[in-house]
């Protein structure tokens, strides 16, 4: 006997969905004879659980909708009862039949006991449970390689989609302005994850279509952008360099009314002095001043060595010799924009935008052209990456680093391992099997 304890509904609609229940003899509470032609597709939206299902009642073939529930009497809870969408359901599947439901017109809706083999239930609890980095960890060695391989498809897919959303609704705040979207969105990376926040703010604060009035003259770029991050208020007294800046940005914030951030959000705290915001402030300048109509640019570019061309950029000659305003420090190489961080922005920028890009006007060589991108990028190096190659798994390259992010941050951290191509086989495995 099945007990659906801790058991969460959506587990009943993956039983359901892979066809993973006892088929044998099926009855419903009401001793019909039942048999299951077709289970029907999956509804990821509102209604019934499963569309277009087929089914047999003694002698009578339905076709209509399929509703699961832990509980009968969750029909009632959840008020379908009163809702049009759910009176073409030919059978409620249950793990508890404690009441009979009705449609309007008084006749019993079809209720079907859900019975499964009790491994299946083991084998979910289990990675519930798990207290390891991923739910699956002792079991990840016995997932065949082509299975994982087949999966960063659509991991990679699907991350590009996420991606695609939020750069929509920023181009609708934006007014379709693919410009202005694609500056705030490249400037809120420059912050990486630790200033990310107050670029983003900045770039709110300071329209492109300003910029590209001063793009001949990379002094100006600079006091626009430092004079509106608030970075340039923290003193009275400098030295030259400084106080040119802001004699810049006095005229300009009078000229161009504008209101800049505080500079308290700026975090200098635990980084690195390469990636001080001051230094990557001077390097957005740099990439503004080399590449007018830098998005543009990234459209008709084909070859990914070329691409990386353009983010070939420095901070301007002052910082080779600071980290921070009016404090001096030893020479050393030219800042310039790391490889690795050109990379981050390539992938996590560039690239969602050529694939959004290529949707929305129809040019689907450009989609194509951002996955042969990722194929061509150096995996990632960080801490997730790290763990999945101690667990086996390689990143040969962005594509399969960002399908494994994907797998992380979306189904390993909330333990959606019915959702997980890799889940939804463990938990399917003879317990026997798993040992």
């Amino acid at each position: 006997m099945n007990s659906p304890k801790n058991m969460p509904e959506e587990f009943s609609q993956y039983i359901w969905e892979n066809q993973l229940f006892i088929a044998e003899n099926l009855k419903t509470t009401s001793n019909e004879k039942l048999e299951i032609i077709t289970t029907g597709k999956r509804n990821t939206d509102s209604g019934p659980d499963f569309f277009n299902a087929k089914i047999k009642l003694d002698e009578t073939i339905w076709a209509g909708n399929i509703e699961i529930h832990k509980k009968a009497s969750d029909w009632q809870k959840h008020k379908h009862q009163d809702d049009k969408n759910y009176d073409n359901v030919i059978l409620h599947v249950v793990e508890t039949g404690d009441e009979q439901i009705y449609r309007n017109n008084g006749k019993a809706i079809p209720t079907l006991i859900l019975k499964y083999p009790e491994h299946l239930k083991n084998n979910y609890q289990n990675l519930l449970e798990a207290q390891t980095w991923i739910a699956c960890q002792n079991q990840f060695h016995k997932i065949d390689p082509i299975v994982l391989q087949l999966g960063f498809n659509r991991l990679m897919i699907e991350r590009l989609e996420n991606k695609t959303e939020e750069i929509l609704t920023r181009l609708q705040q934006n007014n379709n302005d693919w410009n202005e979207t694609f500056y705030q969105m490249l400037a809120r990376m420059f912050g990486f994850k630790v200033n990310a926040v107050p670029f983003e703010l900045l770039a709110k604060s300071l329209p492109i279509k300003i910029l590209a009035k001063h793009k001949n003259n990379l002094f100006q770029l600079e006091a626009l952008l430092f004079g509106n991050s608030g970075l340039l208020n923290n003193q009275l007294l400098g030295d030259d360099y400084y106080l040119k800046l802001r004699d810049e940005y006095s005229f300009l914030y009078k000229k161009y009314k504008l209101q800049g951030i505080e500079s308290h959000l700026w975090k200098f705290m635990r980084l690195r002095p390469v990636n001080f915001p001051t230094v990557r402030i001077s390097q957005l300048a740099a990439l503004i001043y080399h590449s007018q109509n830098l998005f543009s640019k990234i459209i008709e570019t084909e070859n990914i060595d070329k691409l990386k061309e353009l983010f070939k950029i420095k901070a301007s000659e002052y910082w080779d010799a600071h980290y921070n305003f009016n404090k001096s420090s030893k020479k050393t190489v030219t800042k310039e924009l790391g490889e690795t961080s050109a990379n981050l922005l390539i992938i996590n920028v560039v690239i969602p935008f050529l694939f959004v890009y290529g949707e929305k006007q129809n040019q689907h060589h450009l989609k194509n052209r951002a996955l042969e991108f990722l194929e061509k990028l150096p995996a990632e190096n960080n801490s997730v990456i790290t763990n999945w190659r101690e667990l086996g798994i390689q990143a040969h390259s962005a594509f399969d680093s960002q399908a494994l992010l994907q797998l992380k941050n979306c189904y390993c951290e909330t333990k959606k391992c019915l959702n997980c191509h890799i889940g939804v086989k463990l938990v399917a495995t003879p317990e026997n099997q798993n040992e």
